[in-house]
């Protein structure tokens, strides 16, 4: 993938390079509904940050307050060094996003789509027509330009919707959920775009509910649960510090996992429950009588998973 020209809009204000975004003490409400409830977050320029939660965690309501589709009621938020709402027109033409739900024109074909965006973040006539094969090249839809929305899979409407967001070769994307939906090989394919993306320099907020998605990209994950961040880190430093490195995970009827749990609570070991197994966290602190009393335990790596149910209670779906 050939490397993303540094764009061309006016640079941000003198000593804000190092964060991509920032907010402070953001609250966002829907009548009783706090759905980001002072929430504090960063991202460095540069990186990939995974916004792990599950549903109505506030991830999205987090991605249109950054794009000023929903106001804060409290807090502070700056997008590339600019304050938003405030200057969200400027933040906007320097920024690409990628949203939940498909949006694409669907009588226009895949160039007609990007033509479109090209003109609305007033790229320079002259240099349209580079940007839009530019974007093509990088969605790897070179192929099918001449295609009509309507006629694309759902892959290939992804990687379209994603190609939209860089026409105007933006220094920071927003991903809300980006594979939602998507077969595995899909997702995959969506994923080596995204990672090429952070490997150029490009910062990216990517909100999911996808661990395995998180743990790929990110450089750092952010959990959120109930409108707020309450754990940070890169993927190893939160696996480590909630989970430990070992796993011992038993599987069995009720009866069996409570008398793990049990075990475990006796040992002052946490423990996560999903479907038919027990796992019990921070395995390489277990004693002798734990792992005596668990003959029948499997030993794996303790992983980002174990993390986001242990602090959020949630399943992975």
């Amino acid at each position: 993938m050939p490397a993303t020209p540094a764009p061309s809009t006016t640079a941000p204000p003198d000593g804000t390079a190092s964060l991509g975004l920032s907010l402070r003490g953001v609250v966002k409400t829907f009548g009783a509904l706090r759905a980001v409830d002072g929430l504090d977050l960063d991202v460095r320029a540069g990186t990939c940050l995974g916004l792990l939660g599950p549903n109505g965690a506030g991830k999205s309501t987090t991605m249109r307050l950054l794009t000023a589709q929903a106001v804060a009621d409290e807090g502070t938020i700056e997008v590339l060094g600019f304050p938003v709402p405030e200057q969200s027109k400027q933040a906007r033409a320097q920024m690409g996003v990628v949203p939940q739900q498909d949006n694409l024109d669907i009588e226009l074909t895949v160039r007609q789509n990007l033509q479109v965006f090209a003109r609305l973040y007033r790229l320079p006539r002259a240099g349209r027509n580079a940007a839009v094969e530019r974007a093509l090249e990088v969605a790897q839809l070179t192929g099918r330009a001449d295609t009509r929305v309507d006629d694309l899979s759902g892959g290939m409407r992804r990687r379209l919707l994603i190609a939209r967001a860089l026409v105007h070769r933006p220094r920071l994307v927003l991903l809300d959920e980006p594979t939602v939906g998507l077969d595995p090989q899909v997702r995959q394919e969506l994923w080596a775009l995204v990672d090429a993306l952070r490997s150029e320099g490009v910062t990216v907020l990517m909100s999911t509910h996808y661990i395995e998605e998180a743990e790929r990209l990110a450089d750092d994950v952010a959990v959120m649960s109930a409108g707020r961040v309450i754990a940070f880190g890169t993927p190893t430093a939160l696996t480590v510090e909630h989970a430990g490195s070992r796993v011992l995970e038993v599987y069995g009827p009720p009866s069996r996992l409570l008398e793990v749990e049990r075990v475990a609570a006796a040992a002052g070991l946490p423990t996560r429950r999903t479907g038919p197994a027990v796992a019990v966290l921070r395995a390489e602190a277990a004693p002798a009588a734990v792992t005596d009393a668990l003959p029948d335990a499997v030993v794996r790596p303790s992983t980002l998973e174990d993390v986001f149910v242990l602090l959020t209670g949630e399943k992975v779906e």
